[in-house]
C-alpha cells in the first residue's frame, strides 16, 4: 500500500511530512523510548491501549507480525487498525521502484560468476542494483571517478570498474578489507585479461580499484579525495593511507589544488558515515553527484541543544532542528526495526521470536534482583537467537507430537497450559540465562530459582508478542525521518541540487532499500 497523502518533491512538502510524523510520534514517546528486555520488570503493558492488547493477546502470532508493515485484521478495534493504517501512510513506500521508467540510461546487468563470488544473495542484489544506478547517474553528470565511501571488500567498487568501466576509489577503514579488495580484484583482473586474450581482442582490460585505508571522521578528511588522481596507467596501485589531516601521503602540497570530478556512492555506509558523504557532497564542488544508502541509525551521532547539532547526524536540516524533536537511542534503534521480514514469518518462526524476547525480558528480571550493578550498564548478552532458533527446530523434527500440540494449545488459546510444555519453557529459559551468564562473565547465584522466575514471567507471555509488534510498527515512520531530514538538508542548498529519494531494493531482501540520488545542475 502506497502511501498518497505525502510528498517530498519540494521542501515544503517534506516539512509538512516531517511536521505530521512529528505531532503523530509524540503521544507515544512512551513507547519509542521503551526497551523491550524491561517487559516484565517494568510492566510496560499496563501503557497500552487496554482494549488493544486483550484482543491481540488471542491473536494468532502471524497475523500480529504484519502489524509492523500495516496488515491489520476485520475484528480487530477501531481504534487499533486507525493507529497501523495511519503509521502506513507516515511511512516512505518500500516497494522497489521501476528504475528504467525513472533513471535515464540504467542498464541492469546480471553479474557474472567471477564477479559475484563471495556474495550471498542479499549483497549480489544490492551490488547488482546499485552498480547499474550509479553507473547511470556517472553519465547523466560526466564525472570520471566513482568514490565508494565505506566499500567493505570491495564488491561494488568492483562491478563499477570490471563491468561497467569506470575509475573508482574504494574507501574504508579496515585494513584488512583493503587487502582482501586488492587480491580480490587481482583474481577478477587474471580473468578478465585471460578472457581477452583468448577472444583475441587484446591485453587491455579494466582497471582494478584503488584502494584507500581511512577512517573518515570528518567532511574534511572526504573531501581530501578529490585530489587523488587516477592515471589509466597505474592499474595495479592500491592507493595510500590518508595522514590524520585527511591528505593523501602521495599528495604533495604543490599538486593540493588539483581535483577531479567525482561521484560519491555509499552502499550501506554507516550511521554517520552517510551523513558525512552528503555533507561533502554540497562543501566541496568537485563532487558532482551522490548516491547514498545509510544504515545503522544506532550508530548516529545526536545532540539535544541547537548549539551543539550544527554537524552531528540527526538533525542535518535547518527545518526539523526548528522543531526541536529528539529521537534518541532506542528510538534510532527501532528505526533500524524491518517490517518487510517480519511480516515473512510463519507461526513457528513468530513464536520462536516472541518466546525469545520473553526469555531476555525474564532473564531482565533476574539481573534486576541479583545484579542490578550489571543491569545498570546496559548489559549485552549476544545474540543467541540463532542458536535457540536451532535448537527448537531440532526439537521439532525429533518430537512432531510435541510441536502439534503446542500449535494446537496456540490456535485453541487454552486459559491451562500443559505440564509439559511448561516444564519444557523453564527448561529452554534455564539454559538461555546459563548461557547468558556465562557471556556476562558472571557467577550463577546460590540463592537463585529460575523456575519461580520463569513462572512469575510466564502469565505475562501472551502479551510480549503484541506489545513488540505495536511498538515495531513505529520503525518504519522513525526510519522515513531520519531520511526525511536528510532529503531536506539537501533541499534547503536551492535550485542548484536536484534531488530524488527511491526505494532501489527488494525491501524483503534488503531491508534499508531507500536511496537518497543528488546531483549538481
Amino acid at each position: 500500500m502506497k502511501s498518497n497523502k505525502f510528498s517530498c518533491k519540494t521542501r515544503a512538502e517534506t516539512l509538512e511530512w516531517i511536521t505530521a510524523i512529528i505531532d503523530f510520534l509524540k503521544p507515544f514517546s512512551f513507547l519509542i523510548n521503551a526497551h523491550v528486555v524491561n517487559f516484565f520488570k517494568d510492566k510496560q503493558w499496563e501503557a497500552v491501549n487496554e482494549e488493544w492488547m486483550s484482543c491481540l493477546k488471542d491473536e494468532k502470532p502471524e497475523n500480529i507480525l504484519l502489524i509492523p508493515s500495516g496488515g491489520v485484521q476485520d475484528h480487530w478495534p477501531a481504534s487499533l487498525k486507525e493507529f497501523v493504517h495511519t503509521l502506513r501512510s507516515l511511512s516512505f513506500p518500500r516497494e522497489q521502484a521501476d528504475l528504467q521508467a525513472i533513471l535515464a540510461d540504467v542498464d541492469m546487468v546480471p553479474l557474472s560468476t567471477v564477479l559475484s563470488q563471495g556474495m550471498n544473495l542479499k549483497k549480489k542484489h544490492e551490488v547488482e542494483v546499485l552498480s547499474s544506478v550509479v553507473s547511470s547517474v556517472v553519465k547523466s553528470v560526466g564525472a570520471p571517478t566513482v568514490v565508494d565511501v565505506g566499500a567493505g571488500q570491495g564488491y561494488l567498487a568492483q562491478v563499477l570498474s570490471f563491468q561497467y568501466k569506470h575509475s573508482v576509489v574504494a574507501i574504508d577503514s579496515s585494513s584488512h578489507h583493503g587487502k582482501v579488495t586488492d587480491a580480490r580484484a587481482a583474481r577478477i583482473k587474471k580473468h578478465f585479461a585471460a578472457q581477452m586474450r583468448k577472444s583475441g581482442s587484446g591485453n587491455k582490460c579494466p582497471d582494478v580499484p584503488m584502494t584507500i585505508t581511512c577512517r573518515v571522521l570528518s567532511t574534511e578528511m572526504l573531501k581530501a579525495l578529490t585530489d587523488v588522481h587516477l592515471e589509466k596507467d597505474e592499474t595495479d596501485s592500491s592507493g595510500s593511507a590518508l595522514n590524520e589531516e585527511g591528505q593523501s601521503r602521495s599528495q604533495s602540497s604543490s599538486d593540493a589544488n588539483r581535483s577531479c570530478s567525482l561521484v560519491l556512492a555509499g552502499l550501506h555506509a554507516c550511521g554517520d558515515l552517510s551523513v558525512t558523504m552528503l555533507r561533502t557532497f554540497m562543501e566541496c564542488e568537485e563532487v558532482k553527484a551522490l548516491v547514498s544508502i545509510g544504515c545503522c541509525y544506532n550508530l548516529l551521532s545526536e545532540k539535544s541543544s541547537e548549539d551543539s547539532c550544527s554537524k552531528c547526524g540527526y538533525p542535518m536540516s535547518a527545518g526539523l532542528r526548528s522543531l526541536g524533536f529528539s529521537l534518541g537511542k532506542n528510538a534510532r534503534d527501532l528505526a533500524c526495526q524491518s517490517a518487510e521480514r517480519w511480516s515473512s514469518l510463519g507461526e513457528d518462526a513468530g513464536l520462536q521470536n516472541f518466546e525469545l524476547h520473553s526469555f531476555r525480558a525474564a532473564f531482565q528480571m533476574v539481573l534486576s534482583k541479583h545484579y542490578p550493578e550489571v543491569l545498570a550498564t546496559s548489559p549485552s548478552i549476544g545474540r543467541q537467537g540463532k542458536a535457540f532458533r536451532r535448537q527448537q527446530q531440532r526439537k521439532s523434527l525429533e518430537t512432531p507430537a510435541a510441536v502439534d500440540t503446542t500449535r494446537k494449545d496456540t490456535v485453541d488459546k487454552k486459559p491451562m497450559r500443559q505440564t509439559s510444555l511448561n516444564s519444557d519453557m523453564c527448561s529452554s529459559f534455564e539454559k538461555f540465562c546459563l548461557s547468558a551468564f556465562s557471556r556476562l562473565n558472571l557467577e550463577h547465584p546460590r540463592d537463585l530459582d529460575l523456575n519461580a522466575t520463569w513462572n512469575e514471567a510466564d502469565a505475562f507471555t501472551e502479551l510480549i508478542g503484541p506489545y513488540w509488534s505495536i511498538r515495531a510498527a513505529l520503525g518504519p515512520v522513525l526510519e522515513t525521518l531520519i531520511l526525511l531530514d536528510r532529503l531536506m538538508f539537501l533541499q534547503e542548498q536551492g535550485d542548484s541540487i536536484k534531488v530524488v529519494m527511491l526505494p532501489i531494493f527488494d525491501p524483503t531482501i534488503s531491508p534499508r532499500n531507500v536511496a537518497i540520488i543528488a546531483r549538481r545542475l
